[in-house]
C-alpha cells in the first residue's frame, strides 16, 4: 500500500534515510555519536536563560557598532517610533490616514458617549478618553492600524468593579476619583510589564478564554441597555442574565415606555419625542485631574486592585488586535513597546480626566478598512474629538438614550464570535471548555467571576498538559528508515524485540513519575500481547528524545528508576537523539555512564540498526 510521509519529515531525515538505506549493504555501518555540548559556568547559563526569557528579540542589537551620537538618536526613536517612520511620511499616506481618521471619529463619538455610560461616568469622559490617549499612542505605539479609545468590555468591567466599591449615584465625586485612580494604576501596570519585559504573562489568558469572555461581556452589555431601550426607570444593579430578565419582566406591566421602544427600535421618531435624554455634556477640553487621584487613604488599595485587573484585560485586547492587523499587513509590532505606549497614555490620561483606553477592535477594523497607513489616523481622530468637545457637545443634549442604547448593542454584537467558538470546538475541546466557562461565568454570575473562570481554566489546561504529556509508540514506515506514531500511521510496523517510545514534552518534577509509569505500562501491555501471540520478547526499549527540550533532577531520577526496572526484566534502555540541554544534564549526572554511551544514538534508525543484530544473535 502506498503512503505519504508526513510534512514533519525534513531534509535531515531524508538524508538519514538515504544514508541508512546504504548501510544495509555494508558490513560495518558507521553510527554517529551524540555530541555533548561544552559545559557553561553558572553565570553564562544564567545570562543565556535570562536573555532568552526576557530579551529574545535582542532590543540592543541596533546599538551595536554605532557611534555615540547615533546611539542617542536610535534610543529616542525606540521610545518614539514616529520619529523613525515619520521621515518617510508623504502626502499619499496622509490622504489615507485622513480618510481613516475621519471615519473612525464618526464611529467613536457616539460610542464614547455610550461606553462612558457603561463605566457609570458622565458622557464627556468618554470623549476625553478619545482625545489625549490616542495622541500619546500615535507618538509611542508601533502598530499602524490600531485605533485607541474606550472599549465596551473594559468600560463594563471598570464600571462593575468601581460600583462594587462606591455607588456612583450617591457619591459621584469619589466614584470619579476612584476611576482616575484605577486608570493611573492600570497604566503603571502596563508600563511595568513592558519595561521589565514581562509581556509573556498576558499570554496565560488563552485566545479561547478571551473569545468566551468577550462574548459573555457582549451579552451582558446588551442586556444592560434594555433599561434605556425599554424606558424602564427602576432597573436592577446586577449584571447577570437572571437578575436582568427578572427586572425586565417584572416591569412589563407598568415599567415599559412605548415611545422609547419605538425610538430605540425604529430610529424614525424625532429627537424631542424621547422621554429620557442624555443630558448636558460639559463643553471644553480635558480638565486636569491630577489632584483627584487617590494617592493616600482607603481607596488607594482599591484603585490599585481594580487598575491591575482592568489594565491586564485592556492590554490583552490591545496586543491581540495589534498582532492581528500586523499579521494581515505583514509587519511586526514590538509587544514591549506597545505595553509602554499603552501604559503611558493611560497614566497621562488619568491626569487629564480620562478613564482606561485601549485598542478598540471595531474602530481598528474600520480604521484598517478605510485605508489607514500609519498612526496619524489616531491624531486625525483626536483632532475631530477636540472640535467636538469645543463646538458640538451642546447638541448631544437632545440625543435620546434609547438611540445610544441601540448604538451600544449594535457595537457589541460583533464581539460575539460564533464562528471562532465553533472552530475552537473542532480543534480543542479543553479550549472550548475554557471558552464556555468564561462565557457562562460572565452571563450568569458577573464579569469578575467570568474572568476568574477564564484564567482558572487556562491555568488548569496548562497544568494538565504539563503533568500529563502525550506519549506514543513508534513504528517503521515501509521502505524508509523513518519511525512515526503507529496511531497516526497504521502502516508503520513495530520492530521485533524492540519497543520504541516517544515522549512529547520536557521531563520535570511535575510529570516525571507519570512518564516513567506510562512507559512501563506501554511495556507491560506489549509484553502481555507478545506472550499471548507467542512472539519474541522485548529486549530493548528505545526512547525517542528529540521532543524532550529539557529535563530536571526529578526527570533524571525517573530515567534512573526506569533503567533499574528494565534491568530487572533483562531489557536494555536506549536513548535516541537527546538535545544539547538534555545531553549535557545526562552527562553531568553520570547517567550516560550508567546506561553506557554505546546505548545513546543520533537517530532511532541508528539505534535499531545496532540493536537488531544483537536480537538476532540472542
Amino acid at each position: 500500500m502506498s503512503h505519504r510521509i508526513s510534512s514533519d519529515v525534513g531534509a535531515q531525515e531524508t538524508d538519514v534515510t538515504n544514508e541508512t538505506s546504504l548501510q544495509h549493504h555494508s558490513e560495518a555501518p558507521y553510527i554517529h555519536k551524540v555530541g555533548i555540548p561544552p559545559k557553561q559556568n553558572l553565570m553564562q547559563e544564567f545570562t543565556a536563560t535570562l536573555k532568552e526569557t526576557l530579551f529574545a528579540d535582542d532590543p540592543l542589537r541596533w546599538f551595536k557598532d554605532q557611534p555615540q551620537s547615533r546611539k542617542f538618536i536610535i534610543g529616542i526613536q525606540s521610545v518614539f517610533p514616529i520619529l523613525e517612520w515619520g521621515r518617510h511620511y508623504n502626502l499619499a499616506k496622509f490622504r489615507g490616514d485622513l480618510i481613516a481618521g475621519l471615519t473612525i471619529a464618526s464611529l467613536c463619538i457616539p460610542q464614547d458617549i455610550g461606553y462612558s455610560k457603561l463605566a457609570n461616568l458622565p458622557p464627556q469622559y468618554g470623549l476625553y478618553s478619545s482625545f489625549v490617549p490616542p495622541l500619546i499612542y500615535a507618538f509611542m505605539g508601533s502598530s499602524r492600524d490600531i485605533a485607541i479609545g474606550p472599549v465596551a468590555v473594559v468600560s463594563l468591567l471598570l464600571g462593575t468593579l468601581l460600583h462594587n466599591e462606591i455607588d456612583p449615584a450617591k457619591n459621584p465625586n469619589d466614584y470619579r476619583r476612584l476611576a482616575f485612580t484605577a486608570t493611573f494604576f492600570a497604566g503603571i501596570t502596563e508600563v511595568m510589564l513592558g519595561f521589565f519585559r514581562l509581556g509573556f504573562l498576558i499570554d496565560f489568558l488563552s485566545h479561547a478564554a478571551v473569545v468566551g469572555f468577550m462574548g459573555g461581556a457582549a451579552i451582558t452589555i446588551a442586556l444592560q441597555q434594555l433599561k434605556d431601550l425599554l424606558g424602564i426607570t427602576k432597573f436592577t444593579k446586577e449584571t447577570d442574565i437572571v437578575s436582568v430578565m427578572r427586572s425586565v419582566w417584572g416591569t412589563v406591566a407598568h415599567g415599559w415606555n412605548w415611545q422609547t421602544i419605538v425610538i430605540g427600535v425604529t430610529f424614525l421618531a424625532f429627537l424631542l419625542l424621547a422621554k429620557y435624554i442624555v443630558g448636558k455634556i460639559k463643553k471644553g477640553v480635558n480638565p486636569s485631574s491630577v489632584k483627584e487621584i487617590f494617592f493616600t487613604g482607603t481607596y488607594l488599595a482599591k484603585g490599585f486592585k481594580i487598575g491591575v485587573v482592568a489594565g491586564m484585560i485592556a492590554l490583552t485586547e490591545a496586543i491581540a488586535i495589534g498582532r492581528t492587523f500586523a499579521t494581515t499587513k505583514d509587519y511586526q509590532i514590538d509587544g514591549n513597546k506597545e505595553m509602554i505606549a499603552l501604559g503611558t497614555m493611560n497614566v497621562v490620561g488619568s491626569m487629564t480626566s480620562c478613564y482606561i483606553a485601549t485598542g478598540s477592535f471595531s474602530r481598528s477594523a474600520v480604521n484598517y478598512t478605510a485605508g489607514c497607513q500609519t498612526a496619524v489616523s489616531n491624531i486625525v481622530m483626536s483632532c475631530v474629538v477636540l472640535l467636538t468637545l469645543e463646538l458640538i457637545t451642546p447638541l448631544f443634549k437632545y440625543t435620546p438614550k434609547a438611540i445610544l442604547a441601540s448604538i451600544i448593542i449594535s457595537a457589541v454584537v460583533g464581539l460575539i464570535d460564533i464562528e471562532a467558538a465553533i472552530l475552537i470546538w473542532k480543534i480543542d475541546k479543553l479550549d472550548f471548555i475554557a471558552c464556555m466557562g468564561a462565557f457562562f461565568g460572565v452571563v450568569f454570575v458577573s464579569v469578575e467571576i467570568g474572568l476568574l473562570i477564564a484564567v482558572s481554566i487556562s491555568f488548569a489546561k496548562i497544568l494538565l498538559q504539563v503533568t500529563r504529556p502525550r506519549t506514543a509508540i513508534l513504528g517503521k514506515l515501509p521502505r524508509t528508515t523513518v519511525y512515526r506514531n503507529i496511531l497516526q500511521y497504521p502502516e508503520a510496523t513495530k520492530v521485533p524485540g524492540v519497543l520504541i517510545v516517544r515522549v512529547d514534552s520536557a521531563i520535570y518534577f511535575s510529570n516525571s513519575n507519570y512518564i516513567r509509569e506510562r512507559i512501563l505500562r506501554w511495556l507491560g501491555d506489549e509484553e502481555e500481547y507478545l506472550k499471548e501471540n507467542n512472539q519474541p520478547r522485548i529486549q530493548y526499549l528505545i526512547v525517542e528524545m528529540s521532543p524532550i527540550t529539557d529535563i530536571d533532577t526529578s526527570g533524571i531520577r525517573a530515567l534512573d528508576e526506569l533503567h533499574k526496572s528494565l534491568k530487572k526484566r533483562d531489557i536494555q534502555l536506549v536513548l535516541a537523539n537527546p538535545g544539547p540541554v538534555v545531553m549535557e544534564k545526562l552527562h553531568s549526572s553520570k547517567f550516560t555512564d550508567m546506561i553506557g554511551e554505546d546505548n545513546i544514538f543520533l537517530t532511532v534508525s541508528d539505534a535499531v540498526v545496532t540493536c537488531s543484530p544483537k536480537i538476532e544473535q540472542a
